[in-house]
């Protein structure tokens, strides 16, 4: 079995410049990212895809392979999907197209390896399509609304909106720290989301996003918790 570790990182990020080479806990933020791929069990190659030439050699330096992404794939709206299609189809011109791929966002950084594993066995042993890393829904979106013509309209009904919470269905949200499938499949659907979808399910803590500069001084404070607590 072969799975490609597929890590995207841009050096335009806007909600937080420069993003992928800040500093967490000593050591840039895609430097966490690359080595989880490295420590998993499974993961066969680590791959960086970027346009910058600093997030490139810091990748290199952290042991990662990098594949050098064009700037239209680098851009605001440039989607996940393209960026990976873009490097599964140069692995498949190189002759080293893998059976599988994890797609492991670098502003992710409290996915470990063990994450990855779990994930990886997870979806080997349901047999899905895909694999995609979740974490429960903050608040039900049957609380939510919408509005249409000005006034308030229930995203799903009214009566739901009086229901209690623990009447209502558990929900879920993608995190962005996971998705996985295989990359002939992906290549042909071009989606993450190749039915039947599993979840892999992760906690609200460990599932945090980095976009500004307080999402990553919450990771600091999560990763220096964790140290203390190891060392008592």
């Amino acid at each position: 079995m072969s799975i490609v570790a597929i890590i995207t990182a841009r050096g335009g990020s806007k909600g937080l410049i420069r993003k992928n080479v800040r500093k967490l806990a000593g050591k840039p933020l895609i430097v966490h990212t690359i080595e989880a791929a490295l420590q998993s069990r499974y993961v066969t190659t680590c791959l960086v895809t970027t346009e910058d030439a600093e997030i490139k050699q810091v990748s290199l330096a952290a042991g990662a392979k990098v594949l050098d992404r064009p700037v239209e794939l680098a851009e605001d709206g440039s989607l996940s999907r393209d960026v990976v299609l873009h490097a599964l189809q140069a692995l498949e011109r190189q002759g080293a197209l893998p059976e599988y791929f994890i797609l492991l966002q670098p502003t992710s950084p409290l996915r470990t390896a063990c994450h990855i594993d779990a994930c990886i066995q997870q979806f080997l042993a349901e047999g899905g399509g895909s694999c995609v890393s979740v974490t429960r829904s903050e608040h039900s979106p049957f609380k939510m609304f919408q509005t249409v013509q000005g006034k308030l309209t229930p995203l799903f009904t009214w009566d739901e909106l009086d229901k209690p919470r623990q009447q209502l269905p558990v929900t879920y949200r993608h995190n962005g720290a996971m998705y996985l499938a295989a990359c002939r499949d992906f290549i042909v659907k071009k989606t993450f989301f190749i039915k039947p979808v599993v979840p892999y399910v992760m906690g609200m803590a460990e599932s945090i996003d980095i976009d500004s500069a307080d999402d990553l001084a919450l990771c600091e404070s999560v990763l220096a918790h964790q140290e203390a607590a190891q060392c008592t």
